[in-house]
């Protein structure tokens, strides 16, 4: 998850919190997506049900391939989702903030919050 750009081929799962709604997506520009989310500026089921919690995100080579993921992934049961977030992220923390984190001697101690 390191060295992570702008532009990059991902699915992700975003949730309202731990064990909430889930959402299901794909999306060349992964972290301008998931920040949309986050600011409610889509309209629609994300906005509704206040999903804003990147809890889950694959990275792919193509657009193609993180189609066919998504795909894949909308055809499991919910307790299957939440297996595959809790495998990597078992205490639902939300991922976007780490993509704002700089290296440092003290990286502790930024605050894990993007600043916008």
């Amino acid at each position: 998850m390191t060295n992570v750009g702008w532009s990059m081929n991902a699915v992700c799962i975003i949730a309202s919190r731990k064990h909430g709604t889930l959402y299901i997506g794909v999306t060349s520009e992964l972290l301008r997506r998931v920040g949309q989310h986050r600011e409610g500026e889509i309209e629609g089921f994300t906005k509704r049900h206040g999903v804003k919690r990147l809890a889950w995100f694959e990275l792919h080579d193509s657009v193609v391939a993180a189609i066919q993921r998504e795909k894949s992934l909308k055809k499991y049961r919910r307790d299957g989702k939440i297996n595959l977030i809790e495998r990597d992220n078992p205490g639902w923390d939300d991922l976007f903030p780490q993509f704002f984190v700089e290296d440092g001697p003290f990286p502790h101690r930024q605050t894990r919050e993007p600043s916008m």
